[in-house]
């Protein structure tokens, strides 16, 4: 644990008695401070008080009173589509408004750092696609080589639940755009931008919102290293804006659709080979095509990323390629569940939007695509022209035939997952590959896209026996 830092003996309101949530109100207590919970769901107030922590409703009038700040979960909606009534009242009381990120980096770093031969390191990781596969992909990088690593944040542990890192220990967080937007400390060493396409976009009031909430992990911080995909424009734009000249290597730019030239140091992956340039020189080619816990062009954005991450941390090339080679692959993602009669059967549940799961058609051919769901914004435009490798299309969800009709490949209206299964097994032939890309979220049928990759991986299984 990682005890909150600065409010000892003062009241901190907690709203939302999540994972998060929780654990922010343990780290505070052990900090000295007086946390305050409240939650919507008594069920999650009854947990909280089973700890021993006092619940109030925060929506009372003179519920801030005394109480220094307030601790958000992510979840939680502060400004758009509109505030929760608690977040508003917090505001209009003068209370400022936090989350356990912000908490994290305000106490992460103490005085036994400077003993230390190595001090920690934090790495955070941010943008819309990949990041929790480049989080997943750089802590197996570093424990492979011996360093003392944890994850944490929307993978593994919550920030605040993490050990305090010892000497020459790793910290790697992945943060979504609803935790770096409100963070009022964001001080990594390393900050990574892997990408970005529409999401949350009602949460963030557009595009421009979504974009500002990712920037400020860079921003605000100003990390000493910034690793920037520079494969879409805000990436790009990003990266020019933290440069101060072409040769600043403080920026590393990185990619996954384009050779990188320059002074500065790049990054960048064509054709399967991950290549380093620096100072307008290579220092290092890996062969990525072999390892199957990364494959396609999407994945071999996110080894970019890790790479450059664990260069800017210290390690050798090779040490990293061996780490990239030994990499399994994260459950519901790009995840291959089996291989039976020369059809492989992929779980990428999490292409919870047209752009990932765009990137998961692109890493297989002759592909009997299982898609479907809760449509995001902008709809499925996106996919007009891109589905070239996919034979047909079996759609689940509620909404399956009105998704059906707006695919351009034949498409089977099949509702449910055991459906969509048995009909893309019986037709699958030898070099196929059946592959479960969303391109939706899950919420129709599904509590999360856990849930749903696992209702895949049952039904393969049940059926190959």
């Amino acid at each position: 644990m990682i005890p909150v830092r600065g409010f000892e003996g003062t009241k901190v309101a907690v709203l939302g008695l999540g994972r998060s949530g929780l654990a922010a109100a343990r780290a505070l207590k052990e900090g000295g401070a007086v946390p305050l919970c409240w939650d919507d769901n008594p069920g999650a107030r009854e947990r909280a008080e089973a700890e021993g922590f006092s619940c109030a409703d925060l929506g009372r009038v003179g519920a801030f009173d005394e109480v220094a700040t307030l601790i958000v979960s992510p979840g939680i909606p502060h400004l758009y589509p509109k505030p929760n009534p608690v977040v508003r009242a917090a505001l209009l009381a003068g209370v400022p408004v936090d989350n356990d990120i912000g908490l994290f980096f305000r106490s992460v770093a103490t005085g036994e750092w400077d003993e230390f031969d190595q001090p920690p390191k934090v790495v955070a990781i941010t943008g819309s696609n990949g990041k929790s596969t480049t989080v997943a992909l750089l802590h197996h990088i570093l424990e492979e080589a011996g360093r003392d690593s944890q994850m944490a944040g929307n993978i593994g542990r919550g920030v605040l639940d993490i050990d305090p890192p010892g000497n020459g220990g790793v910290v790697v967080l992945e943060l979504s755009s609803y935790q770096t937007e409100l963070a009022r400390a964001l001080t990594p060493d390393i900050a990574v931008f892997t990408n970005l396409s529409p999401d949350h976009l009602d949460r963030h009031g557009g595009m421009g919102g979504y974009f500002a909430a990712k920037r400020r992990l860079f921003s605000e911080g100003g990390p000493d290293r910034a690793i920037i995909g520079i494969d879409e424009e805000e990436g790009l734009f990003l990266a020019g804006q933290l440069s101060e000249a072409a040769s600043d290597d403080r920026v590393i730019r990185i990619s996954a659709a384009q050779k990188l030239t320059g002074p500065g140091w790049q990054v960048f992956a064509r054709k399967g080979f991950l290549s380093e340039y620096r100072k307008g020189r290579q220092v290092a080619s890996i062969d990525l095509r072999p390892m199957q816990g990364l494959p396609g062009a999407h994945n071999h954005q996110n080894a970019c990323a890790a790479y450059a991450a664990a260069r800017a941390l210290g390690l050798a090339p090779r040490v990293i390629e061996a780490g990239l080679a030994s990499y399994p692959g994260l459950p519901h993602r790009s995840q291959t569940i089996a291989e039976a009669g020369g059809v492989r059967y992929v779980n990428d549940s999490k292409a919870t939007n047209v752009d990932s799961a765009l990137k998961a058609l692109g890493a297989f051919k002759n592909i009997r695509w299982i898609c479907g769901g809760l449509e995001k914004d902008g709809g499925l435009d996106a996919l007009k022209g891109q589905a070239g490798a996919v034979r047909k299309a079996y759609v689940i969800g509620r909404e399956a035939a009105a998704f059906a009709m707006r695919l351009e490949v034949e498409a089977e209206v099949c509702t449910t997952m055991a459906e969509a299964v048995a009909r893309a097994m019986e037709e699958a032939e030898q070099g196929d590959t059946v592959l479960l890309a969303p391109a939706a979220a899950s919420f129709d049928q599904y509590d999360n896209f856990e849930q749903r990759g696992e209702d895949f991986i049952a039904e393969v299984r049940k059926k190959l026996g």
